[in-house]
């Protein structure tokens, strides 16, 4: 593949899809607005699925700027690990959970001014190695019924927006999922028993706003594990409204564990999905990568 054309440094990388499809309907329009405010450099768009894992591994340019949602970033993600690039966000899908955890505005203009005059950040990033691949992820990994939502969530119109797309997918799955025998070794302990999920949270936020993991730490070196175990219906039906706000917790079949490694098995293949993307089953190793990514994030107060 021949190397992108640089402008300024600057390279936009653009899913055209994101947002039910309004950020290419819209990307004229949102150029020359991102111009206006003094952010310029070369759009290049995803034609297919893991497009723009290629064009990034393809850039030399020292600032990536993704226009999309959690999907798109974790594409370009998995393009730029290992090079000298800055990366910002202009969040325009459904979920955005990555932008949650940083403060990143969802708002258009704010979200360049921070692309623009953001302080760059040093965080940590996961990798997973599966049946069949690996994959990076900045914000979150699981294993169990959520890799099912995420494919059923991505299979459906987002015209509702990233909320209620997930919790109907949630709810959906729900009903017919079965709980089955999972091992989950992390350092210094393992557990072995009927659950219902894993989740390796690098970031707080998952499936278009739950406070999965309401303690992360991005630049700490550990991932908040989280195994949810053996819940019924009646579990889900009184617990589900506090995954909004991290309350759920405290339910006495939830455990979680900090470790900057997880690894995974099932009794069958269970599907995997990283920030919004199932990818795979197990068996899943998760393990850390410290200070392994750059960010543009808004500025901290002195």
């Amino acid at each position: 593949m021949s190397r992108p054309q640089i402008s300024n440094g600057t390279v936009f990388l653009v899913n055209p899809a994101s947002a039910n499809g309004a950020t290419g309907r819209r990307w004229p329009e949102l150029a020359q607005r991102a111009a206006r405010l003094g952010l310029t450099g070369e759009a290049l768009f995803s034609e297919h699925a893991g497009h723009l894992t290629e064009l990034a591994r393809a850039t030399d340019a020292r600032r990536v700027v993704v226009f999309g949602g959690d999907g798109t970033l974790n594409e370009v993600v998995n393009g730029i690990v290992g090079k000298d690039a800055e990366l910002a966000t202009v969040p325009l899908g459904t979920g955005m959970d990555f932008g949650r955890t940083y403060g990143i505005p969802t708002d258009f203009d704010k979200a360049v001014g921070v692309a623009l005059h953001g302080e760059t950040r040093a965080i940590d990033i996961g990798r997973v190695d599966y049946a069949g691949g690996s994959r990076y992820f900045a914000n979150v990994g699981s294993v169990g019924m959520s890799g099912a939502v995420a494919h059923r969530a991505n299979g459906m119109s987002k015209a509702l927006g990233g909320r209620l797309t997930f919790f109907y997918a949630l709810t959906r799955e729900f009903v017919a999922w079965k709980n089955t025998e999972v091992t989950v070794s992390f350092d210094g302990g393992e557990r072995h028993g009927r659950m219902h999920d894993v989740i390796v949270a690098n970031g707080r936020w998952h499936a278009g706003g739950m406070k999965l993991a309401p303690d992360a730490a991005q630049d700490d070196g550990l991932f908040d594990a989280i195994l949810i175990g053996d819940v019924s219906k009646l579990d889900f039906l009184t617990t589900s409204p506090k995954l909004y706000g991290g309350g759920y917790l405290s339910h006495p079949k939830i455990e979680l564990v900090r470790s900057a490694r997880v690894a995974v098995d099932g009794a069958k293949p269970l599907p995997i999905e990283v920030d919004g993307e199932q990818i795979g089953t197990t068996p899943a190793t998760f393990q850390v990568l410290p200070g392994a990514l750059r960010v543009r994030v808004p500025k901290t107060s002195p």
